[in-house]
């Protein structure tokens, strides 16, 4: 019986933590600094279930598809894929929902030794 509430209750655990985790669909802006330039990027997240779609914009002005996306629970993952001067280029992004208001991305680019500066992105009003 003791054992029946415990699973119990850590079942009822991780669905009140899935049914409480916020749904990120909207935009989001953030700013970056690499060396001396700092610029903005402008993220627009669909969040379907685990689903995570949209784009982000940055300094180029051309919104890139966001690929492979998944929110689960207060992670999200994904990346975006551009062609570069030397040929395609692979950016990855994982990050923490810290509420319904802000979201923490580590970024890293395919094949460099380190990752980017962690952005903080907030959701646009």
């Amino acid at each position: 019986m003791r054992k029946t509430f415990v699973v119990m209750a850590v079942l009822l655990a991780v669905v009140a933590g899935a049914a409480l985790a916020a749904d990120i669909t909207g935009n989001w802006t953030g700013s970056m600094s690499m060396g001396d330039n700092q610029f903005t990027l402008s993220y627009t997240f669909k969040q379907d279930g685990e689903t995570l779609t949209g784009t982000v914009t940055g300094p180029q002005g051309d919104p890139l598809p966001l690929q492979d996306g998944k929110v689960q629970g207060d992670k999200l993952s994904f990346y975006v894929q551009f062609e570069g001067p030397n040929g395609a280029m692979k950016i990855s992004s994982e990050g923490a929902i810290k509420g319904a208001d802000e979201i923490t991305l580590t970024t890293k680019m395919e094949g460099m030794d380190r990752d980017f500066p962690p952005i903080t992105l907030k959701r646009s009003k």
